[in-house]
C-alpha cells in the first residue's frame, strides 16, 4: 500500500515537473518570437483559430473511434464531444472575423462575439471534462445499452445547448445580450476581468483536480488530457493579466493554446503507435504459436508443407529442393525407461541440434512423436546427403555429460533424404519418398543416412 502511494506521489511530482517544463519552453519561445517579430498581423488570431479548429476536430473523430472500438470506455463519449463542441464554437468565433481574408476589413471584429464564443467554449469542454471524470471508474462494469444511449444522447444535447446559448448571446440574436468586451476600444468589461475569466480558471482548476484523483495520470493518454486542463488554466491566466483584446496577452494566449493542442496530438499519436507496436507484437507472438510446435519451437507440420509447395513451385534441375525425413532410433524405450519429461528433453535437445545445422532460409519442423523434417532450398541430393550425415554423426557424439543432462544415454538417428528437380511433384510425395529412404535405414541396421533412389 505504502509502495503504492509513493509510485503515486512520484507521478504527480513527475506530471507537475514536466508541466513547469513544458510551459516555460513555450513562454521562452513565444518572448523570442516577441524579439523577431514586434507586431503581430491581424491575420494570426483568425489563422491560429482555423489549426486550432482542425486540431479539436481531429481529436473529436479520434475520440470517436476509439470509442467505437471499445464501447466500455464511455468517458470518451463526454471528451469527444467536449472536442466537437469546441470546434463549432471556433466557427462562430471565425464569424466574428467576417473579413478574415480580406487585411483592409479588420476594423469590422467583433471581439466581443469573439470572447462570448470563448467562455462557452471553456465551459462546455470543462463540463464534458468532469464528466468523463465520472464515467472512467465505470469502464470495469458493463451497461445496458439504454444507459449508453442515454450519455451520448445527454453529452449531444448539452454541446447542442451550449453552441446554441453562446450564437444567442452573441450579436447574431437579439433575444440576449451580454458585454465582455468594448469593441471601441477592445478594453475587457469589468464582467469578464474580474468574474467570468476567474471563475472559469477555478472551474479548470476544479476539472484538473478531479481528473488528477480520478485517473491518477496512469498512462501517457491521461498525462495529455491532464496537460490540457492546465493549459487551459494558463491561457485564462494570460487574458487575466492582459487588459484588452489584442494586446500581447491576447496573442500569446491564443498561440499557446494552438502549440499545447498540438502536443496533445503528438500525445494521442504515440499513444495509437504503442498501441499498434503492442498489438503487432501479439500478433507475432501469436502467429509464431500458430506455425511452431509448442515443445520443441521447430516449425509444425502444416506451416513445413506450405513452405515446401512454394519451393517446389520454382525447383529445378539447377534449383533443387532436398527433403530430409529422421527418426530417433528406439525413442520409445527413452520414455519407458526414463519417463516421458525425459524424453521431451530430449526432443529439445535434437531439435536445437537440427536448428543449429541448417541455414537460415532452411526449415526445420517436427511432424510426428519423434519424428522431424529439414528442407533444403536449392540443396543438390550429395549436399543434403553431407547435411544429414553431419547431423548423425554430431548427435551420436553426444552423452548424458557433454549434453548437460539432456540425453540420459546415447541417441542415434535414421535420415532418409529425397531430392526434387521438378515443380511437378507434390510436398506430400517429396516426405513420402524421404520416408521411405529413412524406413530403408531402419531396416538396415539404424543410425544412417539413406538417398531415394
Amino acid at each position: 500500500m505504502l509502495a503504492n502511494r509513493r509510485a503515486l506521489t512520484s507521478r504527480y511530482i513527475a506530471f507537475c515537473l514536466g508541466c513547469l517544463v513544458v510551459i516555460g519552453i513555450l513562454h521562452a519561445l513565444f518572448l523570442k518570437l516577441v524579439e523577431w517579430v514586434p507586431s503581430f498581423s491581424p491575420l494570426l488570431f483568425p489563422t491560429l483559430t482555423i489549426f486550432l479548429l482542425v486540431f479539436h476536430l481531429f481529436i473529436a473523430c479520434f475520440m470517436a473511434m476509439k470509442y467505437g472500438c471499445d464501447k466500455r470506455r464511455l468517458y470518451l463519449v463526454a471528451i469527444a464531444f467536449a472536442f466537437a463542441g469546441s470546434a463549432l464554437l471556433m466557427v462562430g468565433t471565425l464569424t466574428s472575423f467576417p473579413a478574415w481574408l480580406d487585411l483592409y476589413q479588420f476594423n469590422v471584429v467583433n471581439y466581443n462575439d469573439a470572447m462570448i464564443y470563448y467562455m462557452f467554449r471553456h465551459f462546455l469542454m470543462a463540463v464534458l471534462f468532469i464528466v468523463a471524470a465520472i464515467l472512467y471508474p465505470m469502464r470495469k462494469y458493463p451497461l445496458s445499452r439504454l444507459a449508453h444511449i442515454s450519455i451520448v444522447s445527454g453529452a449531444s444535447l448539452f454541446t447542442a445547448c451550449a453552441v446554441g446559448l453562446a450564437w444567442i448571446y452573441s450579436s447574431h440574436s437579439p433575444l440576449l445580450s451580454i458585454d465582455l468586451v468594448d469593441n471601441e476600444t477592445r478594453q475587457f468589461m469589468v464582467l469578464w476581468s474580474h468574474c467570468i475569466n476567474i471563475s472559469l480558471i477555478v472551474f479548470w482548476v476544479i476539472t484538473l483536480v478531479a481528473l488528477m484523483f480520478v485517473t491518477r495520470v496512469r498512462n501517457l493518454f491521461w498525462v495529455g488530457g491532464n496537460f490540457l486542463c492546465v493549459c487551459y488554466i494558463v491561457t485564462l491566466s494570460m487574458l487575466l493579466a492582459g487588459g484588452h483584446a489584442e494586446d500581447i496577452s491576447w496573442y500569446r494566449a491564443r498561440l499557446f493554446e494552438t502549440v499545447a493542442t498540438l502536443l496533445i496530438i503528438f500525445v494521442l499519436l504515440y499513444d495509437v503507435f504503442r498501441l499498434y507496436r503492442d498489438s503487432h507484437v501479439k500478433y507475432q507472438q501469436s502467429y509464431q504459436n500458430s506455425i511452431r510446435d509448442p515443445l520443441t519451437r521447430l516449425y509444425n507440420r502444416s506451416y513445413f508443407y506450405e513452405s515446401l509447395n512454394q519451393a517446389l513451385d520454382i525447383a529445378r534441375p539447377n534449383r533443387p529442393v532436398s527433403v530430409i525425413v529422421s527418426d530417433l532410433d528406439r525413442f520409445k524405450r527413452i520414455n519407458d525407461t526414463y519417463g516421458h519429461l525425459q524424453g521431451d528433453k530430449v526432443l529439445q535437445f535434437v531439435a536445437n541440434l537440427l536448428m543449429d545445422s541448417v541455414r537460415p532460409q532452411d526449415i526445420a519442423a517436427r511432424i510426428g512423436g519423434e519424428e522431424f523434417v529439414l528442407m533444403l532450398a536449392n540443396t543438390s541430393s550429395d549436399s543434403a546427403y553431407q547435411v544429414a550425415e553431419r547431423i548423425r554423426l554430431k548427435l551420436s557424439s553426444f552423452d548424458k555429460t557433454s549434453s548437460g543432462g539432456q540425453l540420459p544415454e546415447p541417441i542415434t538417428i535414421s535420415m532418409g533424404v529425397f531430392t526434387a528437380t521438378s515443380s511437378t511433384i507434390t510436398a506430400e510425395a517429396c516426405v513420402e519418398n524421404a520416408d521411405k529412404a529413412m524406413y530403408e535405414a531402419k531396416e538396415t541396421g539404424r543410425n544412417r543416412v539413406v538417398v531415394f533412389k
